[in-house]
């Protein structure tokens, strides 16, 4: 089977099985991917309305964050105790050191996330974030010595120019320090990311114990500050329902589909949520943001497509090596 890394395929073959099963594996995994197409379709569509929900709220940052992390940890918390009760397969919710860097990468994220919310714009927000998958790839390189295609390199070199185009069209605008802080947030998933990939193990309700970090830190400051949300219900349905579907969903896909197929569907947001925060707020996109937008979708879609015909053809050689 074709294993997803990013910016990259490995092979991992199925050792065991005779030749006679290669049939009902077919089958298997046609009904896999299917199911995979769904999951991560629902998660991708949940994960698009997070910031007009947030905007929604209309509210202060802290306060924001505090309903969004506390919502979405409740959430988390029972959704777990219900699995516990049910089976004796319920994953750790933090597996060991490696998982708990990996959920302060995450709540690191929610942090600079909301941040960004409220000192740049939506399409720049969801543009940069979507440069995660270049910062994953380098750390991979550097770290896993996993060394990129020529043709993944390239890529990353036209999104470090499309990032580039969005920032140049922030400099005197007020959004520089928030592309900034939406580009910490590309880092620390991009880290949660490797981490995760190298230990190896299950990661599914670590991100959403990561929010423990800033909760703990949104309540400090709304102590100071005060409670300030003028509809709060909106952050809430965000966090103890939007926030859960759409991690768990997008967390499970890698299972059934390929990476590739799986940032189609991450793309979701980065196309939709300025749409919805538009036709909601009315708020446009500079010209800079569009251009260095248009520049990371197209290559994001481009490489990806590529990965699914390099995936097909290694799977076709690899059957015509092996035949049943």
């Amino acid at each position: 089977m074709l294993v997803f890394q990013p910016f990259g395929w490995r092979v991992r073959h199925c050792a065991g099985l005779p030749a006679f099963h290669c049939e009902s594996c077919c089958m298997s995994s046609h009904d896999d991917h299917q199911k995979g197409l769904l999951i991560t379709a629902i998660g991708g569509l949940a994960l698009t309305v997070d910031i007009p929900l947030i905007r929604l709220a209309d509210g202060g940052a802290w306060t924001i964050l505090l309903l969004r992390t506390g919502t979405t940890f409740l959430a988390a918390m029972i959704i777990w105790s219900i699995w516990r009760a049910l089976s004796r397969n319920a994953p750790q919710l933090i597996p060991g050191w490696s998982g708990l860097v990996v959920a302060i990468c995450y709540g690191l994220t929610s942090i600079t996330f909301i941040t960004a919310v409220f000192h740049t714009s939506t399409a720049n927000l969801v543009f940069i974030l979507a440069f995660n998958t270049v910062f994953a790839a380098l750390l991979s390189w550097i770290f896993l010595k996993e060394k990129p295609r020529l043709v993944t390199i390239v890529a990353m070199l036209v999104m470090i120019l499309g990032v580039l185009v969005i920032v140049g069209g922030s400099v005197g605008t007020g959004h520089l320090f928030g592309d900034f802080m939406a580009l910490c947030s590309a880092f620390f998933i991009a880290v949660a990311i490797t981490i995760s990939r190298a230990s190896g193990k299950d990661m599914g309700f670590t991100a959403l114990v990561g929010v423990l970090l800033p909760l703990a830190l949104a309540a400090f400051m709304v102590t100071g500050e005060g409670f300030q949300v003028n509809a709060p219900w909106w952050i809430i349905f965000n966090g103890a329902v939007i926030m859960p579907i759409s991690f768990f969903c997008l967390a499970n896909g890698p299972k059934y589909i390929s990476g590739p197929e799986v940032a189609m569907f991450y793309l979701l947001e980065t196309v939709l949520a300025p749409v919805w925060v538009w036709m909601i707020f009315a708020e446009t996109p500079t010209r800079n943001s569009l251009i260095g937008g248009a520049i990371l979708i197209v290559t994001l879609i481009a490489h990806s497509l590529w990965q699914l015909h390099d995936g097909r053809k290694r799977r076709g050689d690899l059957a015509v090596h092996h035949p049943a």
